[in-house]
């Protein structure tokens, strides 16, 4: 066991990690030449397209030093901070972490995020400044500021470039001498953490894990502590590229176990592993339950597909834990699912991997957070759904989610990021000039201004230079109210919104001219409307299409052609009472764009 090392890779986004990763594979002889291609660990097509890393990867490596051969467990994590539960469960099974920095970039949000999460599961850092070879890049600077923030020495820090291979070998011999083996008796009972899971069409669902104690050997009944349940192991093995069979995985270890698990909710990544013979009686102190951030419906295009989006849910939900839902259903759009993600990202990813794993089509409503709502009576209500606020007279107070804000970027771009922020509703609490050119800012800001296009609003401004990380900061009152949208004097319940009241006129106004521009011209006149409460605030109408009914009257008395038109009217206002209004798919669409 002492010559197995178990660490993962952290960094920002598009710092180099997945490249630095293929060097390492390479420079190890774990892959050929043949099968060798840029970012080889991110296996699926979107991963590939975007140039991101989306799911953690595992990989054995064996490496050779002064006659001995060790063992080298990597895995390779994503940088975006939607994706930052995928890092926490990769620290979890990790002894040490390389926390690897642009030379040309230096440190960001993200960086000193994921740092944290490793510092405070005790891990050995190795700090490693990447891209070297970059003729624009500050090796001096940044490593001044790498010094600043871990209080590490000058001589610990490694260069190298995930480009040329500079440095690889001294990374090696780091990971070798710096990170501790991993510490286990192979003498006690199983005791293993899972930390991934996959759907397999073939084989069920397989699960990776970390042995902490004990050994695993094929053809063991083991048991799934958290449900309770028993399976046969199967098949047990390591992580290669692709995966190999072995009779027994020992303590200190990664590997898999395939036991013909065929339902998805049997599996619950952070559950411990042990044998049914030898039962252990400790659980492994995994990861914090996940705290979704924003919540959207998802719903089928086609109502009879619901089912079909159920199984593609838990499926999705195997490989990614993160994803959290419960059935709803809405009278404009049938049933579906209410689905809490970590962020904007996180649900465009969602979205795109249900079309494109499972086919299914499917339509997202408007990205909201849950309230707390507190009644006159004094109860608490969770409010997830506008839909769930009570009526205005019945409210005491709401409170919204808050955050704080860290956004680091040059100092030329202050301005816009602190005006941009502001707008939002943010407070400033701090700003620290970190060099003479950087600039980090904490802003106290509702996660609810922050789910619709924050990020990308702030990309722009700061032309893609600014970092930006978050984390929660508990509930606070606000003065809130719900914005109903009625058309015809019937309230459309996928339109409503929970809003600041400051912001509820200009919001209404703009959905009201969205709408009469998107609804179809009907045989009678409709008004949209806007109201909080029985107040209402902005009206449109959308004209009635006019049939000429006077067309036959040619001379002849007045009268003649008044009566006509007497009647069209008495027709016109029955028609307005019975008459209902189709919405096109459009128009709830179009909610998310009003910016």
């Amino acid at each position: 066991m002492e010559n197995i090392r178990n660490f993962c890779i952290i960094a920002h986004i598009d710092h180099g990690k997945s490249t630095l990763a293929d060097r390492l594979l390479e420079y190890t002889q774990t892959i050929s030449k043949r099968e060798m291609e840029n970012q080889v660990l991110d296996d699926m097509d979107l991963e590939k397209e975007r140039g991101i890393t989306i799911k953690s990867h595992a990989i054995q490596m064996n490496y050779q030093r002064d006659g001995k051969n060790y063992i080298l467990n990597l895995i390779d994590t994503p940088g975006h901070v939607d994706f930052s539960y995928e890092v926490s469960r990769s620290i979890a099974a990790c002894d040490g972490a390389l926390l690897i920095v642009d030379s040309s970039q230096g440190i960001q949000a993200q960086t000193i995020s994921n740092l944290y999460l490793a510092i405070d599961q005790g891990l050995e850092i190795i700090p490693i400044l990447n891209k070297i070879d970059l003729p624009h890049s500050m090796p001096e600077e940044v490593s001044d500021q790498v010094i600043d923030l871990i209080g590490c020495d000058y001589e610990d820090i490694i260069r190298a470039s995930g480009k040329t291979g500079q440095g690889v070998h001294d990374i090696l011999h780091a990971i070798v001498d710096r990170i501790p083996a991993p510490k286990g008796d192979e003498k006690k009972p199983l005791k293993a953490l899972i930390f991934d899971s996959v759907f397999n069409s073939f084989r069920g669902i397989i699960a990776y894990f970390r042995v902490y104690d004990g050994i695993i050997r094929k053809g063991d009944k083991v048991k799934f502590m958290a449900t309770g349940k028993e399976y046969i192991a199967e098949e047990v093995g390591v992580l290669k590229l692709n995966m190999e069979p072995r009779s027994e995985v020992r303590a200190g270890d990664v590997g898999y176990i395939i036991s013909g698990i065929k339902e998805a909710r049997e599996v619950k990544v952070g559950d411990t592993i042990t044998t049914v013979l030898n039962p252990t009686t400790e659980i492994v102190k995994g990861f914090e339950d996940v705290k979704p951030m924003v919540f959207a419906g998802i719903y089928p295009v086609d109502t009879e597909d619901f089912e079909e989006l159920r199984e593609s849910m838990y499926k999705l939900q195997l490989n990614d834990a993160s994803l959290t839902f419960e059935p709803e259903s809405s009278a404009a759009l049938g049933f579906g699912f209410r689905c809490g993600f970590l962020g904007m990202l996180h649900m465009e990813i969602i979205q795109e991997r249900l079309e494109r794993e499972f086919g299914m089509t499917v339509i997202t409503t408007v990205p909201n957070v849950s309230y707390h709502c507190y009644t006159k009576k004094g109860e608490m209500i969770v409010v997830n759904n506008p839909s769930d606020l009570p009526d205005q007279n019945h409210i005491e107070y709401v409170e919204e989610p808050f955050i704080s804000a860290t956004i680091i970027t040059a100092a030329d771009y202050v301005g816009p990021v602190m005006g941009l922020c502001l707008g939002k509703r943010g407070v400033l609490k701090n700003q620290v000039y970190l060099t003479a050119e950087r600039v980090e800012m904490k802003f106290d800001m509702p996660l609810a201004e922050v789910v619709f296009d924050f990020f990308d609003k702030l990309k722009t401004i700061s032309k893609g230079y600014a970092s930006f990380d978050y984390h929660p900061i508990g509930y606070v009152e606000s003065d809130l109210v719900k914005l109903d949208i009625l058309l015809n004097k019937d309230t459309v319940d996928a339109l409503s919104a929970i809003i600041h009241r400051d912001r509820a006129y200009d919001w209404g106004k703009k959905i009201c001219e969205k709408l009469k521009d998107l609804i179809p011209r009907h045989q009678f006149e409709i008004p949209v409307q806007a109201s909080i409460g029985a107040k209402v605030i902005a009206r449109e109408t959308i004209k009635a299409l006019r049939k000429d009914v006077t067309a036959k009257c040619y001379g002849g008395d007045i009268s003649r052609k008044r009566k006509l038109l007497e009647r069209q009217k008495e027709g016109k206002k029955r028609m307005r009472q019975v008459g209902s209004v189709e919405i096109p798919q459009s128009a709830f669409m179009a909610v998310l764009k009003l910016d």
